[in-house]
């Protein structure tokens, strides 16, 4: 279903023990659906913040047909939480609409370290692989809608 299709994994290097899981659970779901190693593109980043610079990065080379986002931010004691949240996910939303490619967000944002493991593989799943679905679906609906002359 997504062979020759390329995406673009930008994962932060931030919980570590939490995104390496979220990057494996993306990069199974797009070989599971055809995509070869050549046709993914990984970047690290140092933390969440980060992510949508390199997600823009990538957007403007043209490259990637979708991006994933993956990361982990685990409430603290202070409201930096919040910053980094709001700022991140307003980034994405940002390059995805100045460059019409798809991001697909998994950048978990929990209150505990538990729910970030049960998110990551664990009891709720693994929202990378998750979201590694969600891009291969929407690159299959744009191009559909593309070949019917109604996105472009």
């Amino acid at each position: 279903m997504a062979q020759g299709m390329r995406f673009g994994l930008v994962c932060s290097r931030f919980n570590e023990f939490i995104t390496s899981s979220l990057l494996q659970g993306a990069k199974d779901a797009l070989f599971r659906l055809g995509v070869t190693e050549q046709d993914i593109l990984e970047v690290m980043v140092p933390g969440a913040l980060e992510i949508p610079q390199a997600v823009r990065a990538l957007a403007q080379t043209g490259y990637c047909d979708a991006i994933v986002a993956l990361g982990a931010v685990i409430r603290g004691d202070t409201a930096h939480f919040d910053v980094v949240v709001n700022q991140s996910a307003s980034g994405l939303s940002a390059v995805e609409s100045e460059y019409s490619v798809i991001v697909a967000n998994a950048i978990l944002t929990t209150d505990t370290i538990e729910q970030a493991i049960d998110r990551s593989g664990a009891k709720a799943g693994n929202k990378g692989y998750e979201a590694a679905m969600v891009a291969v679906e929407m690159v299959d609906l744009f191009r559909k809608i593309r070949a019917y002359g109604k996105l472009d």
